[in-house]
């Protein structure tokens, strides 16, 4: 019904997600404020930050967000804002928003956000309210925060309050990648490329070869959420940071889709821009009517799928680890066995990750655990934080663990070539 639709106003502080429904329009991004704000930003709206008194010229509702940390390892924050439809209403607005987060104590490192919404012409007699959300990242610490947001009658709505972004005991053990007390942008892309990491080969590195599965935590969902991509990625650069790992082959498939989106053969990185490419042309709401005759065509994908890159190729390159990530994939049949039985015994260890974020709702063992099972792998359920940079870290042990032991093993065989029999 017209006369109670809603409008959403959602962007992200970077500005890749300005978006207004029906129809509006972000003249440019949210930005970082580089330059001195007293220049860039006008005085009145300095005063109204500093003043910190709450205002309602332009009526709103300003709900925070507790901070709480992602896989990637940042305290996400935020807002949600509601404005009635009816003071937007009229032709054409143009609604300012300008926010800061200022550390505790260390107000020199404060950061400064701006955005510019344009809306579209409203009825006078709209009802119902248009809702604004915002998102910023974080490192540990406690943040003053001051909203404000303005329209072109320079009306005023402005909020503020306390974000305390703080680890749980049981997590005072993660290594956040945002340093504590600091504010940033939330990011606008999730593919790109960030600085190596420190390695440490002291132990040998080791390579690994990983399969993932993007797909939605919904196999019936007809797009892969940002949430979903989000929690993959971040699977990916917790396994690149980790300094004991040299080298990566990765395969990116969607098991829905049966295809294989993207193939990276054994480099010292992960390119994530190129995974971010082939995402690109992922349709989940197509599918192909011969797949819906044969309702096995899924389970035989994943047998191909295993039996493709479980194998050393001639001439290849194996791997010290193998590990499979993604949501789980309850198919209506398991792997067929001739499969599996074709690709015998791996060469090296075998781990699954799986990101499940409601474990509780189903416990049961889905195909690829079924097959990983099969090859004597272990299996990791992830649905904190804490639980992937938790079962990563183990993963790698394991694998350095196994890869010293082949060693010993070689070296114990080429030692006995070596003496002369009696």
């Amino acid at each position: 019904m017209k006369d109670r639709r809603r409008i959403f106003l959602l962007f992200r502080l970077t500005g890749a997600l300005a978006a207004l429904l029906p129809a509006a329009q972000a003249l440019r991004g949210q930005n970082l404020i580089e330059a001195d704000p007293g220049r860039a930003l006008s005085g009145t709206d300095l005063a109204v930050l500093e003043a910190r008194e709450p205002r309602d010229d332009l009526p709103c509702r300003l709900t925070p967000l507790k901070p709480a940390v992602g896989f990637d390892l940042k305290f996400h924050a935020g807002y949600e804002v509601a404005v009635p439809m009816r003071e937007l209403a009229g032709l054409e607005n143009l609604l300012t928003v300008i926010f800061r987060v200022i550390p505790e104590g260390a107000p020199e490192r404060a950061r400064y956000f701006t955005q510019k919404i344009r809306v579209p012409s409203i009825e006078a007699d709209a009802k119902g309210d248009a809702y604004l959300q915002g998102s910023f990242d974080l490192g540990e610490g406690v943040y003053q925060v001051g909203w404000l947001m303005r329209d072109r009658a320079e009306r005023v709505c402005a909020s503020f309050w306390r974000a305390e972004a703080a680890l749980a005991p049981k997590e005072k053990d993660l290594v956040l990648t945002l340093p504590a007390g600091t504010a940033a942008a939330a990011d606008e892309d999730e593919f790109a490329d960030e600085p190596p990491a420190e390695k440490d080969y002291s132990n040998a590195p080791v390579s690994v070869k990983v399969l993932v599965n993007f797909a939605p935590q919904n196999s019936g969902a007809a797009t892969l959420e940002r949430a979903d991509t989000a929690a993959l990625v971040s699977i990916l650069r917790t396994i690149q940071r980790d300094p004991r790992i040299a080298r990566y082959s990765v395969v990116a498939f969607n098991l829905q889709q049966q295809r294989i989106l993207y193939r990276q053969e054994f480099s010292d990185r992960i390119d994530f821009q190129s995974i971010g490419e082939a995402l690109k042309g992922l349709q989940l709401g197509r599918v192909d009517f011969s797949r819906l005759q044969n309702r096995n065509s899924d389970a035989e994908f994943l047998g191909s799928l295993i039996q493709s890159e479980f194998k050393v190729r001639d001439g290849g390159a194996a791997p010290d680890g193998l590990i499979i990530a993604g949501p789980k994939a309850m198919l209506a049949s398991g792997v067929p066995s001739n499969a599996l039985r074709e690709v015998g015994e791996t060469e090296y260890p075998v781990f699954y990750l799986n990101y499940n974020l409601t474990p509780q709702l189903n416990p049961w063992r889905d195909s690829i655990s079924q097959a990983v099972r099969y090859f004597k792998g272990l299996e990791f359920t992830i649905s904190r934080p804490r639980e992937l940079w938790s079962a990563v870290t183990e993963v790698v042990a394991r694998i350095v663990k196994w890869k010293s032991g082949r060693r010993a093993a070689d070296a114990s065989i080429r030692g006995s070539h070596l003496v002369p029999p009696q």
